[in-house]
Parts: C-alpha cells; sequence; structure tokens
C-alpha cells in the first residue's frame, strides 16, 4: 500500500491530475462560450432565427420520423476548434520554441585517421590503436 501511496504522491501524476482536472474545466467554459455567443453569431449569419443549436432536418421514413440535429455539431465542431486553437497557440508552440532554446548544440565529431597496421578507423589524438595495439605517432 505505501508503494501506492508514493505513485500518487509523485509529482508528475499529480500534476497530470490537475491538467486533466483544469482542461474538462477549460473545455466546459469554451462550450458554454461556444453555445452562448459563437453559436448565435453563426445562426445570425445563415440567416436563421433564434438559437442555431436547435436546428436540423428530419427524414420521414415507414411513419417514422428520424431527426438530425446538425446545430448540435456544429455547436461541437466550434468549440473543438476553439480548444485546439487555444491548446496549440498557448501550449504547442510556447514549448516548441522553448524546447528549441534549450536544446543542447550537436557535438562536434572527433577527428579520426586510419591505423597503418590494421586500417581501422581510430582518434586522431590516440597514440595506440585500440584494435591492434600498435603505438600511433602523434
Amino acid at each position: 500500500m505505501s508503494g501506492f501511496r508514493k505513485f500518487l504522491l509523485r509529482g508528475n501524476v499529480v500534476d497530470l491530475a490537475v491538467g486533466i482536472v483544469i482542461g474538462a474545466a477549460f473545455g466546459a467554459v469554451v462550450t458554454a462560450f461556444s453555445a452562448s455567443f459563437i453559436t448565435p453569431l453563426v445562426g445570425l449569419l445563415a440567416g436563421a432565427s433564434g438559437d442555431f443549436s436547435t436546428k436540423g432536418f428530419t427524414l420521414h421514413h415507414d411513419g417514422k420520423a428520424l431527426v438530425f440535429p446538425y446545430g448540435k455539431f456544429v455547436n461541437a465542431l466550434i468549440a473543438f476548434v476553439l480548444i485546439a486553437a487555444v491548446v496549440y497557440f498557448f501550449v504547442v508552440v510556447p514549448v516548441n520554441k522553448l524546447m528549441e532554446r534549450y536544446k543542447p548544440a550537436p557535438d562536434e565529431p572527433t577527428p579520426v585517421k586510419e591505423c597503418p597496421e590494421c586500417l581501422s578507423s581510430i582518434a586522431a589524438a590516440a597514440r595506440k590503436c585500440a584494435y591492434c595495439a600498435s603505438p600511433q605517432a602523434a
């Protein structure tokens, strides 16, 4: 049980849990914003009066009516695009810039020379061949 407690109290797990909770709350806020402000504007631009999220079309088949509420789909699509844009511009782009800024410089390749005895590639500063142990000129 103590191992499980240590696992739960590690920083990464707690950070992940906090991130998920904040992400869910942010998703709810963006969905409410989309439903309250963006969707009515889309409805106004599309010429629909009232709430666009209630729009849909109906198909009748064998005396049954099938309702397809495309307004709810458009509302969810707008919320998704808004969340994706915020995550991209406020998380992905800054993290990529930080990663690029602090990326270690590539190491310079070690100069090599060929051993005259066994023809192996060895470091240019080597005084002895690592493969055949023959002495090397400096």
